[in-house]
């Protein structure tokens, strides 16, 4: 029963919802400056990280900006299929850029 249930949930978009979804992407980003480049480079990146911990559906990816009054939101829909059990060694954190 949960097979079924989740074999619903992960249903692929119809081409028209791709094309919809596509061409706000492109507004939105025209609107903001952000190059699409960017942003398909951003997918990647962050699809290489999240494969270290999770096995991706990587058809179903979708990432967008967002824009409501003054402030932009990056929104990733990244449909996960199950955890990696392996145990991965700590990096050095992160240090934020000046």
């Amino acid at each position: 029963m949960l097979d079924k249930i989740l074999r619903f949930l992960r249903k692929e978009p119809g081409s028209r919802q791709i094309a919809k979804s596509r061409l706000k992407l492109v507004i939105i980003q025209d609107r903001t400056g952000v190059d699409p480049e960017i942003i398909d480079v951003l997918k990647e990146e962050m699809l290489k990280l999240l494969s270290k911990y999770f096995e991706i559906n990587v058809e179903g990816v979708e990432v967008d900006l967002h824009r409501e009054d003054e402030s932009i939101a990056l929104v990733a829909n990244i449909p996960i299929l199950s955890m990696k059990t392996r145990r991965i060694q700590p990096e050095e954190p992160l240090q934020a850029e000046s």
